[in-house]
């Protein structure tokens, strides 16, 4: 750790210069990337839409350094911009363009503090990527649950900062059911001691639940206690091929006769979304024939090792069949096919960020009205923009459906046509989100990029509610301005 001189306190700022040279002495030279240096990773987000600027990117070590950094900036009114892996797909993690914005990454803070096989909890660092924690549960034979396209290079931070959904929220729930503890830096630098493993604890308010889902809006998180689950012993993968999401929903029905809480993961692809990953994602085969509208992938797990698994699954299958609810299926006969299925569900966001300008949405709706939601908004979007592929991809076990209309840019040539595209599409799905009574963002947030929806389509009280919890804890407003509300 750096030395810190409260001297240093006395010390003026004049200029960035300054700052920096301040930053500098809380956490080392080596980990802050001034002006000078290439910036550009940092305040730009993964889908590349958004360019922010910033005096400087800083890398502290432990709490105690994001602390003073935090109380630094606090002093001299510069903007703070948390920021995890970058993976996220709303601009949260992207500086605003006007003003001072300082970007304080949380990579060095990694280290796994505790696992407990008897609690079955594991205690990390903001900064510790999720295949990581992933891999330190399996070490303890145990299971984190936490599952998602970028778990390779995203943070648990960041996910829990946006309360991360992923594959296995219908079995497990999303981050905010996994966290048991956080701990976080408040605004103005003082920290928040919120890690306790209890699973009971009626004392009050639960502010640990103020920081899950704010993106960075409240304060920083950096450290978690986390629910670890008994390992899956065994694990069965299939495919199914079907015309529509209300016959997905009923084949979901069968399964919970058949198997119960084996059913692990249940997720959806219409054949649009699987033709832009065979399109645009080289290295991803596509393991199946595309000769039907809708396509389901099947997990079920069981902590049993040895339990029989294929039996229930084809007895569902059997049955869907004979009711023609599916027209075919494909039971994974190996891992590596099984790996196969889902590669090609990992690699959606790849194949849509290639294929041109993507329209995305992160619609939740409630499980009966799935099918509504889907045939409308599709049939919507085709009529007022039948350039746009309406590819769809999602968790039907949990009523998230994920819209995304993709554009060839070459198509948008007139001036400004992007953005009426865009607003265009947004008030469809929006619009067919509030009718079927569902909220406009499931798991990927709010950021930047849906402030403008989220004012639209919100009850104002809440909105207001929101501003007043942000006014108490960061009245100066310098905590990752310019996300979630409108100002």
């Amino acid at each position: 750790m750096a030395g810190w001189d409260p001297a240093l306190w006395e010390v003026a700022v004049s200029d960035a210069q300054g700052f920096i040279e301040l930053l500098a002495a809380i956490v080392g030279p080596r980990n802050v990337i001034g002006p000078s240096d290439d910036l550009a990773p940092y305040v730009t987000d993964w889908r590349e839409r958004y360019h922010g600027q910033a005096d400087a990117v800083v890398k502290p070590a432990n709490v105690s350094e994001v602390s003073q950094v935090v109380a630094l900036a606090h002093r001299e009114g510069v903007a703070i911009v948390p920021q995890g892996g970058n993976t996220g797909l709303c601009g949260g993690a992207t500086p605003t363009a006007p003003g001072r914005n300082l970007v304080i990454r949380l990579d060095r803070m990694r280290a796994i503090r505790a696992v407990s096989p008897l609690a079955n909890t594991i205690t990390v660092e903001a900064g510790c990527v999720l295949a990581d924690i992933q891999a330190a549960a399996e070490a303890a034979d145990r299971y984190f649950p936490l599952s998602l396209g970028a778990e390779g290079s995203c943070q648990i931070g960041g996910n829990i900062a946006t309360n991360a959904g992923g594959t296995a929220v219908l079995r497990y729930g999303p981050t905010r059911d996994l966290v048991l503890g956080i701990e976080a830096v408040l605004p103005d630098g003082r920290i928040f001691d919120g890690l306790r493993a209890l699973r009971k604890d009626n004392t009050g308010y639960d502010l640990k639940q103020l920081f899950i889902g704010a993106e960075g809006t409240l304060g920083i998180i950096t450290g978690a206690v986390l629910k670890l689950f008994a390992k899956p012993r065994v694990s069965l993968t299939a495919l199914a091929m079907l015309p529509g999401v209300e016959q997905a929903l009923e084949v979901m029905g069968l399964l919970r006769s058949h198997v119960g809480d084996r059913l692990g993961s249940l997720e959806i692809m219409n054949r649009s979304q699987i033709e832009a990953i065979r399109d645009h994602v080289p290295d991803t085969a596509i393991p199946f024939s595309l000769d039907t509208p809708w396509y389901l992938i099947i997990e079920l797990t069981d902590t049993l090792a040895g339990a029989d698994l294929a039996t229930p699954l084809e007895a569902a299958l059997g049955e869907a069949l004979e009711r023609e609810l599916i027209s075919d299926a494909l039971i994974a006969s190996s891992e590596a096919q099984a790996k196969a299925i889902w590669k090609v569900r990992h690699s959606v966001s790849e194949g849509n960020k290639r294929s041109g300008l993507v329209v995305s949405h992160d619609s939740a709706v409630p499980l009966d009205r799935q099918a509504a939601f889907a045939v409308n908004v599709e049939t919507r979007i085709r009529a007022a923009a039948p350039h746009a592929v309406v590819a769809m991809h999602g968790h039907i076990g949990d009523g998230n459906i994920h819209v995304c209309a993709l554009i060839d840019r070459a198509r948008l040539t007139e001036s400004g046509e992007a953005d009426r595209v865009v607003a265009l599409i947004n008030g469809i799905v929006d619009d067919e989100t509030r009718l079927q009574r569902g909220a406009i963002s499931a798991e990927h947030g709010i950021g930047q990029s849906n402030r403008g929806r989220l004012a639209r389509v919100t009850d104002p009280l809440e909105l207001d509610v929101m501003r007043a919890i942000k006014r108490v804890l960061d009245p100066a407003g310098l905590m990752n301005p310019g996300k979630v509300l409108m100002d």
